[in-house]
């Protein structure tokens, strides 16, 4: 009797490490369609300029794209050029509020970066500089050359906090789904 309340307890034991493995391991999935967004605390301009994605999103529509860095050659020649070039149809067509550009930097390599490119008015350039904000999307890619966790090539839709549209690069960098043109095709 001894033997067969031990052997039950071990394996209810187990059952529940596993049952928190799972949850752990779903709570750790990448972000969907029809989720809510993250409320994080983003940058802009300088590190006194809290922007944080809840009230950034409440109530409105708005873009959300994000680059594994500012000043590297797909983002600056590609990826944002096209939303900044779009940011008026988008806005217009697609009745988008505001459009955020989103990278692992700091809030001032954003707001160079953004000057550089014009994207004053069009386009929010939004610092993330620890990976909050991409980690809790679970859309990081580890880039030792751009110095580590990163920012997946990502794409958004959100409208009063939630995700109606997703699209991310399949390798994580790629310059396809998450371009400006793509928004609004699924």
């Amino acid at each position: 009797m001894q033997i067969g309340r031990v052997i039950f307890q071990n394996t209810f034991s187990k059952l529940q490490s596993i049952r928190q493995i799972s949850t752990t391991l779903n709570a750790m999935a990448p972000i969907k369609v029809g989720e809510k967004l993250p409320s994080v605390d983003l940058f802009e301009d300088s590190p006194a300029n809290k922007i944080n994605t809840g009230d950034l999103t409440s109530g409105k529509k708005v873009v959300i794209f994000g680059v594994p860095g500012a000043f590297t050659p797909g983002c600056s020649k590609t990826h944002l050029p096209g939303y900044v070039s779009s940011a008026d149809s988008l806005k217009s067509q697609q009745k988008i509020d505001e459009i955020v550009c989103v990278s692992v930097n700091d809030p001032f390599v954003m707001s160079a970066w953004g000057k550089e490119h014009n994207a004053s008015g069009k386009v929010r350039m939004l610092a993330d500089p620890s990976a909050a904000f991409a980690k809790a999307l679970d859309l990081t890619i580890d880039l030792p050359p751009l110095g580590g966790v990163r920012a997946k090539r990502f794409s958004m839709v959100v409208e009063n906090g939630q995700v109606v549209e997703l699209n991310v690069e399949p390798d994580g960098t790629g310059l396809s789904c998450s371009l400006a043109n793509n928004l609004g095709k699924k």
